[in-house]
């Protein structure tokens, strides 16, 4: 019954280690993609100006594809944690889950009395785990509230994909009830009460442009999941989503390292440059 049982133990610390190095091998690689595109659309730009252009142009789309890891973590989260709790709740109905403690008691009189209202608490906590990621942890001050609410659209978009996928190729959990909960966000985001036609094209022409960002993050993410069930990091067992929220986990890591880092690197530059 403990969260240790969607884990697996021969996953060891020096295993974990090198999933590490090939997920900030990855970073590196998605990093010098964004600076070329950076290079490429500096060339209409006086030379003057050029070299400013790409490092700004880089440092936000760099930025960008921070927000989109953070928001897909965040929802993934979400989805995760319906997944486990609905797990859980089977066993203790089909009696397999015997000799409950009190919390895990009232765990399963919670989801069962209250279903939609825990799935709405996670999804609000999600959200909040969002802006506290994103505004202090890792605080991607460089974008406007308007790209940072882009990213998170991508990033729940992420899901819905994830989920359908998984859907598809059989995993044994249902993710109906979670998928609706995205579609009405996503619709809500688009399709709004005062909202003209005017602003749903705008939405989708920040979509439309920044969907080579998004590309990016699922490729990023797709190599880290196969290569981690093929070498059996993670377990078919343990449910897939379980093995890609892993995998989150190990992003978020990485880009926190790079961002502080990078951070450091700038202020030390600035030093130097001001006592010459």
């Amino acid at each position: 019954m403990s969260l240790e049982a969607y884990l697996n133990p021969d996953f060891t610390f020096g295993k974990k280690i090198i999933f590490l190095i090939l997920t900030f091998a990855l970073l590196g690689a998605c990093m010098g993609i964004l600076f070329l595109f950076g290079k490429i659309y500096g060339k209409r730009y006086d030379l003057r100006c050029r070299e400013d252009y790409i490092k700004e142009d880089f440092e936000v789309r760099l930025q960008k594809l921070f927000e989109m890891i953070i928001s897909g973590t965040c929802v993934m989260s979400f989805s995760t944690a319906y997944v486990v709790i609905n797990h859980v709740y089977e066993l203790v109905e089909t009696g397999k889950a015997v000799n409950l403690t009190q919390l895990e008691q009232f765990l399963v009189s919670t989801w069962t009395d209250g279903k939609d209202f825990v799935l709405l608490f996670l999804i609000c906590f999600s959200c909040v785990l969002n802006s506290v990621l994103d505004s202090f942890i890792i605080p991607l001050k460089i974008l406007k509230a308007e790209e940072k609410a882009t990213m998170r659209m991508l990033g729940m978009f992420f899901a819905i994909v994830t989920l359908m996928y998984l859907n598809m190729i059989g995993d044994e959990s249902q993710y109906g009830p979670v998928m609706i909960y995205y579609f009405g966000l996503m619709i809500g985001r688009f399709v709004y009460f005062d909202a003209s036609f005017k602003d749903f094209i705008a939405n989708m022409k920040k979509v439309a442009q920044n969907s080579p960002i998004f590309l990016m993050y699922i490729i990023f993410t797709f190599i880290l999941v196969v290569v981690g069930f093929k070498v059996e990091f993670f377990l078919e067992r343990n449910y897939y989503i379980v093995g890609i929220f892993h995998t989150q986990l190990f992003m978020i890591l990485a880009i926190f390292v790079v961002y502080w880092i990078g951070r450091i690197c700038s202020k030390k530059q600035i030093k130097n440059y001001s006592l010459e």
